[in-house]
């Protein structure tokens, strides 16, 4: 555990260990600059109509009702790049048990959950930054970081062992939304005109990748001054969040403002950070679907025309993550630096 804990350039320290001390200041590496924090502008309630799609109209008898879901999926996909989901399929008991499972978790005993202490090497397990830069601003926040597919990279004795039912349950939790993620890829394909299972398959079939992410948010005595989570786009194919069921803290960038929530360039991948809060905390879960390591990624050939010829270079996902982790991307800077020139 120690050698884990010295692979980081800086000693870790658990955020929720900070915010149990009862310190009046956060210190000075999670102060954000100026520019990053949020102002009371971005805390105050935008009048936005984030997309909510009820998944159960695909199944209907009726065919307008049907096309009128997959035009609402499509729009919101390009427009917003983000959208809320209602009868998807994942039980709410199985929502409601994960969350209470990780929180339990984030709980235990400081030595209990040290024994899963990540490394910057996969990130997997129990964690406080990401990346390796000494003297880095970090965020407000701890997380337990856990590989499920492909099968050849779970291992479920890197899964907390405590509480007693967790790995049965997160197991269950990410075999169902697998099954969701499925179900959008084949929409977002047909809505884009392709075969239905055409992002799938470029996704690699089988040997997709999936991880899921679980942040916890301790209470924060100067929320103002910074962030849980970093603004950023994630650079995988669909991000499932389940949030916390109490507490708002998601915050989604729509036209230059930030909201806050109660391929080839068709569809958005949207910038999202996280608010802290200096009353409560907060537990939220990222599920990643994303594409095979090393199968080439570029725009479907029949998304190409003269008049919208390709904008991103082939490049496989594993390239892409090095590339963003080598040059300290986040948010629209991610794709913006690799656009082709036209």
């Amino acid at each position: 555990m120690v050698s884990t804990l010295q692979s980081w350039p800086e000693p870790v320290v658990r955020v929720q260990s900070l915010s149990d001390s009862g310190i009046n200041a956060i210190p000075e590496c999670y102060v954000k600059p100026i520019y990053d924090r949020p102002s009371l502008l971005d805390l105050q309630p935008i009048d936005a109509n984030i997309p909510v799609i009820d998944l159960a109209n695909l199944d209907s008898d009726d065919p307008t009702l049907r096309k009128t879901t997959l035009d609402l999926i499509s729009d919101a996909s390009r427009q917003w790049g983000f959208f809320q989901v209602i009868n998807h399929g994942v039980s709410h008991h199985l929502m409601e048990s994960t969350r209470r499972i990780w929180r339990e978790f984030f709980h235990l005993p400081l030595h209990m959950k040290q024994e899963y202490a990540n490394s910057p090497t996969t990130y997997e397990g129990y964690g406080s930054r990401l990346g390796v830069e000494k003297g880095a601003k970090l965020d407000w926040s701890d997380y337990f970081f856990l590989h499920f597919l492909p099968v050849s990279m779970r291992d479920e004795r890197k899964w907390p062992a405590q509480p007693l039912s967790c790995r049965e349950v997160v197991g269950e939790y990410n075999e169902e939304v697998m099954k969701l993620c499925g179900k959008l890829m084949r929409l977002f394909s047909l809505n884009l005109g392709l075969e239905e299972d055409y992002l799938e398959k470029a996704f690699g079939g089988d040997e997709i990748g999936a991880s899921l992410r679980v942040n916890f948010y301790p209470k924060c005595p100067q929320p103002d001054l910074t962030l849980g989570i970093s603004p950023h786009s994630d650079p995988g194919g669909i991000t499932i969040l389940l949030p916390d069921d109490h507490v708002s803290g998601l915050q989604v960038r729509k036209d230059d403002a930030w909201v806050t929530v109660i391929s080839n360039a068709k569809y958005r991948s949207v910038e999202h950070r996280v608010i802290v809060n200096s009353n409560e905390e907060r537990v939220s879960l990222a599920f990643f679907y994303n594409p095979k390591g090393d199968i080439l990624i570029q725009p479907a050939k029949q998304l190409i025309t003269n008049e919208e010829p390709a904008l991103y270079p082939p490049m496989t996902f594993n390239e892409y993550r090095t590339f963003i982790r080598l040059n300290g991307l986040h948010g629209k800077s991610q794709v913006e630096s690799l656009k082709s020139p036209r």
